[in-house]
């Protein structure tokens, strides 16, 4: 019997739905170091872009409470619509409902703020409108260590799968002979991947004998 959860991620079977990747709502989170969820958060949304993945932004509240989403997101995301929300759970809202529907993919892939309220709800109930629901666990965090713990749980009992940033981008990756997206993975890998990517690093400047990357000022 075929499980869809067996299925590997791929370019085409996925959309990324990034929530409240705000300054109020980065304030309260206590799970995870807040630099490091925001390396998470822009590595997570250059891997969607490099392979193409529709990607769908909201906020919440932005002016009244919420502040603007992290000029870092707009940057890789500079041309998407930002769906603006009042409700907590995005999948109240209709109109992202509907965008969701129309990319016709079977696969969400959920991440942002806060993890037991912003990304539980909709996972849920994504769930239990048929779809196969994943929600990346190190790109989104909670207003406390419990709260992450008991909300990734809650989502895992309910049937969602937690990947992480790096596996989401290696496995859309997953073969090097990839040419196309090869040099979009490896520019992630080196800015976001911490030890990982200066391994890379070193092996493309010390072992391949290439030209030390620099970027221009």
């Amino acid at each position: 019997m075929s499980n869809a959860k067996h299925e590997l991620l791929t370019p085409a079977n996925n959309v990324l739905v990034l929530i409240d990747y705000q300054p109020q709502m980065l304030f309260g989170v206590m799970s995870i170091d807040r630099q490091l969820l925001k390396n998470n958060a822009v590595a997570l949304a250059k891997s969607a872009t490099a392979f193409k993945v529709p990607t769908v932004l909201t906020s919440v509240e932005t002016e009244s409470f919420s502040g603007y989403i992290f000029p870092e997101l707009i940057d890789v995301l500079s041309k998407n619509k930002i769906f603006e929300r009042s409700s907590m759970n995005t999948w109240d809202d209709q109109r992202i409902k509907a965008e969701v529907k129309r990319l016709g993919r079977p696969k969400i892939v959920f991440a942002g703020l806060w993890t037991e309220v912003c990304i539980t709800m909709p996972v849920l109930e994504a769930l239990k409108d048929g779809y196969e629901v994943y929600f990346v666990e190190d790109a989104s965090g909670g207003t406390s260590q419990s709260a992450h713990g008991m909300a990734v749980q809650r989502m895992i009992q309910a049937g969602a799968v937690p990947i992480t940033w790096q596996q989401y981008l290696l496995e859309l990756q997953r073969d090097w002979s990839r040419k196309d997206t090869y040099n979009d993975t490896l520019a992630i890998v080196k800015e976001h991947s911490g030890g990982y990517g200066s391994g890379v690093e070193y092996a493309y400047t010390m072992v391949h004998k290439q030209p030390q990357s620099r970027k221009s000022a």
